[in-house]
């Protein structure tokens, strides 16, 4: 029963998230690409809906990592690493170049799809098989070698 309500709260989070994501103009990469344009056809849209988001999610983070355990799980899966290697700063900049070209991040590149969004057939199959990509040991190791 417990996973049960994992797989729904899980389920209301991201459907939650797309709907914000659709309201925000996310899931349009024009917009993404006119904020990331400072030179040009800049709008500064998106920085309020990253702000929102952040004030929200910050105060929201702080309360609930004070209880002993999540609802929905032994314990809270947080990040250990500080450190920065080259596969995480490899992986941020194939990130945001990606992001800058394509106007998409995987959130708003899924929830586009439907939409049939400008891009997203040709960026979807894309982004899935970079992440297949990264997943395979020989590959993932000579990215880390090159870097």
């Amino acid at each position: 029963m417990k996973n049960q309500l994992k797989n729904v709260s899980g389920l209301l989070a991201g459907f939650t998230f797309g709907i914000g994501l659709l309201l925000s103009g996310m899931a349009d990469p024009a917009k993404v690409q006119n904020f990331l344009d400072l030179f040009g056809t800049w709008d500064p849209s998106l920085a309020f809906v990253m702000g929102g988001a952040i004030a929200v999610t910050f105060p929201g983070f702080r309360l609930i990592t004070r209880n002993s355990g999540p609802v929905f799980d032994v314990k809270f899966h947080l990040p250990s690493r500080t450190d920065l290697d080259a596969r995480l700063l490899t992986g941020a900049a194939i990130f945001g170049i990606g992001w800058g070209l394509g106007g998409f991040c995987p959130g708003p590149a899924l929830t586009a799809l439907p939409l049939a969004a400008t891009g997203t057939i040709s960026f979807v199959p894309a982004m899935f098989l970079g992440m297949w990509l990264a997943g395979q040991a020989p590959f993932r190791t000579a990215l880390l070698m090159n870097a």
